[in-house]
């Protein structure tokens, strides 16, 4: 990457707005993250700067305790909260520290206008139909904060869900090839610093749905999914290559209905075929975000 330039692959899916008493009942973090339903990913919500130009970070408390759990040797950093919005404020403060982090070691004061976003994965509708990422996206987030539109990678809606996929692999191409991004020694495959990642009741990541052929995908960077489970039908998605390829991944999962992939993932449950949240194991760290009903089995 450049001096002064940071990449972030987010899962920006949206949610339904959440209430304005629960709003008006945290702190005013800078940075937040809000939660859609069971089965759904998470969006960023970032409120005002991440840091000021001297460097000083603004911190908030957790009302509830946190819980680290131990668990085996590559299964990353475990940690549980009591309610969504206490993981929302922490999840958040662990981001805007990975990018006050990034933006220093790079000689870079401000947060916002080195920001590149992405998408781990989208859904080929168009950018204002209410299934699209980027429209859920754009309004939670991307039109709050000053990230440059330069800097916003939505795909090519127009395109065919191959087309689109082949188009946005050569987009992130030229970020790699221009030092946007930076490449994995280990692979050669784009190194980003961050991603966030939801998981569906089914195990699911991104679109990699389990059982599909794209989870065997090992040279292509995106992939196209015609036939998912789940509508809208057409997708594109980064490749598990692309996603472990990672310095940093946050799997953030809430819900009663993500608890047995919760199980079989992190603890001694069984599932007669490897889920796609197994198969995330980034080069860098993993940190799991859990509410106490996602992690209820463990």
């Amino acid at each position: 990457m450049t001096a002064s330039s940071q990449s972030f692959a987010v899962t920006l899916c949206s949610l339904a707005t959440r209430s304005r008493s629960l709003r008006q009942s945290l702190p005013p973090p800078n940075l937040r993250l809000t939660l859609r339903p069971a089965g759904q990913s998470p969006i960023l919500r970032l409120i005002g700067p991440v840091a000021s130009p001297s460097g000083n970070k603004h911190t908030h408390r957790i009302k509830a305790a946190e819980t680290e759990m131990a668990t085996e040797k590559g299964k990353g950093n475990v940690q549980v909260y009591d309610t969504e919005e206490d993981l929302s404020v922490s999840l958040a403060k662990y981001t805007a520290e990975l990018s006050e982090k990034y933006a220093m070691e790079r000689g870079a004061f401000t947060v916002w206008s080195k920001w590149h976003v992405f998408w781990v994965d989208e859904r080929v509708v168009p950018k204002d139909h209410p299934d699209s990422n980027y429209l859920l996206a754009y309004d939670g987030l991307l039109s709050k904060v000053p990230i440059l539109p330069g800097n916003v990678f939505a795909i090519n809606d127009a395109l065919s869900a191959k087309a689109a996929a082949d188009d946005y692999e050569t987009c992130v191409k030229h970020l790699v090839k221009n030092k946007i991004i930076d490449i994995s020694e280990a692979n050669g495959f784009p190194k980003f610093d961050l991603m966030l990642l939801g998981m569906g009741p089914d195990g699911h990541v991104a679109s990699l749905f389990p059982g599909h052929p794209c989870l065997e995908e090992n040279k292509q960077w995106v992939t196209f999914v015609e036939d998912s489970p789940k509508p809208p039908p057409e997708r594109i998605t980064f490749t598990f290559p692309v996603i472990n390829s990672s310095a940093n991944i946050a799997l953030v999962v809430a819900g009663s209905g993500k608890a047995h992939p919760v199980h079989v993932a992190l603890g001694d449950g069984q599932s007669p075929d490897l889920l796609p949240v197994q198969m995330v194991s980034p080069e860098g760290e993993l940190t799991w975000f859990l509410d106490k009903q996602a992690a209820s089995k463990l």
